[in-house]
């Protein structure tokens, strides 16, 4: 067997301009130039088919290095526009950190279309194109306090929303405002968002396994995980990888009940605690709040809740019933989020531990 062929791996610098980013990427998309890692890599070159490497926290919180091939990025971006009816010409609003596979997506895809990515991070006045993709808080923010961003959200043809659940009510908010929201699910694994809508795109398979994972399929699945000694090794078996989220299909649609490391079990009984959050965001609908569990000798794990305005717990406890309600409820000043805006249950678990009881 003869050595495989290789092609130059850099780093991603921070100073490069969105339009040197956009110019990059779509080299190392083509294969003219060298492929792109996002943060500092080990090896200086790859495997020739390697267009992409991006870190992600698998569930142990563990970070690893996604090596994705530019077959499996061009599978992902035409399976999206031919989803979502984009045609060349069409442009794509850039809100998301670049640190992340979501957000070099739409630079990807803004590319494909022959455009320029239109950045509208940090701007006061936001230019107005064809999609946008954003993550629930954003959608929130434009729904309860941000004039300018519903406006901008509501140009669209297509507003993509991913990177954590979505409530039925937030979805209803937003229609009435006429915003077209797309819900996307995905990983970085599968080049991000592979299931809009519920529905998968062309080409991606789901399914749920014994243990009531999401598994899927598809030509847009990553070729592996790097290693620092430069080998890339398989992440599914048999085509299929495996996530960390428990779902369910009824009538082909999928619907994503939660990490499976978001349930936790208090007092033998099993508790999705993105469950928790969407019942009591039901009763609560404009607070921020974050289900977490904290250790406890009787119950096992304990559910808590943390909001940055006052609940009560008789109230909850009307609507809820014993499993759900949570033990101790406790008033943050901010809600925490990891860097890409998803709710951080461990650092939330923390700072209880510092703080006095809201309510219990």
């Amino acid at each position: 067997m003869g050595e495989k062929e290789l092609r130059d791996l850099i780093p991603i610098q921070a100073e490069w301009s969105i339009p040197q980013l956009q110019e990059n990427l779509a080299v190392a998309l083509e294969g003219s130039g060298p492929a792109l890692a996002v943060g500092k890599v080990s090896k200086k070159t790859i495997d020739k088919s390697i267009a992409l490497v991006v870190s992600t926290s698998g569930s142990t919180g563990e970070a690893k290095s996604v090596a994705i091939s530019s077959t499996a990025l061009i599978a992902s971006i035409n399976a999206s526009h031919k989803f979502l009816g984009a045609t060349p010409g069409d442009s794509w609003s850039l809100l998301l950190p670049t640190t992340h596979i979501a957000g070099l997506n739409v630079i990807f895809r803004a590319t494909a279309l022959g455009t320029k990515v239109v950045d509208n991070r940090n701007v006061e006045k936001y230019i107005d194109t064809d999609f946008i993709s954003v993550v629930p808080t954003q959608l929130h923010k434009a729904l309860t306090n941000d004039a300018k961003l519903l406006e901008h959200l509501t140009a669209a043809e297509a507003v993509l929303v991913g990177g954590g659940p979505i409530s039925e009510k937030m979805k209803k908010d937003a229609a009435s405002k006429h915003v077209q929201v797309v819900t996307t699910y995905g990983m970085t694994e599968m080049c991000g968002g592979c299931i809009y809508n519920q529905k998968p795109l062309d080409g991606v398979g789901v399914r749920i396994s014994p243990a009531g994972l999401i598994q899927l399929s598809g030509p847009m699945m990553a070729s592996g995980y790097l290693s620092a000694a430069g080998e890339i090794s398989q992440i599914g078996n048999s085509g299929w990888f495996e996530s960390n989220d428990l779902g369910e299909i009824s009538n082909g649609l999928l619907k994503v009940l939660g990490r499976a490391d978001d349930v936790i079990i208090s007092g033998g009984e099993k508790i999705s605690l993105a469950l928790v959050e969407e019942m009591i965001a039901k009763i609560y609908p404009t607070q921020d709040l974050i289900a977490f569990a904290m250790p406890d000798e009787v119950w096992g794990e304990q559910l808590c809740v943390g909001s940055t305005s006052q609940m009560q717990l008789g109230k909850l406890r009307q609507t809820l019933g014993a499993i759900y309600t949570p033990k101790k409820i406790y008033l943050f000043d901010q809600i925490p989020k990891t860097v890409i805006d998803k709710p951080d249950r461990v650092k939330a678990s923390e700072l209880a531990k510092k703080i006095k009881v809201m309510d219990e």
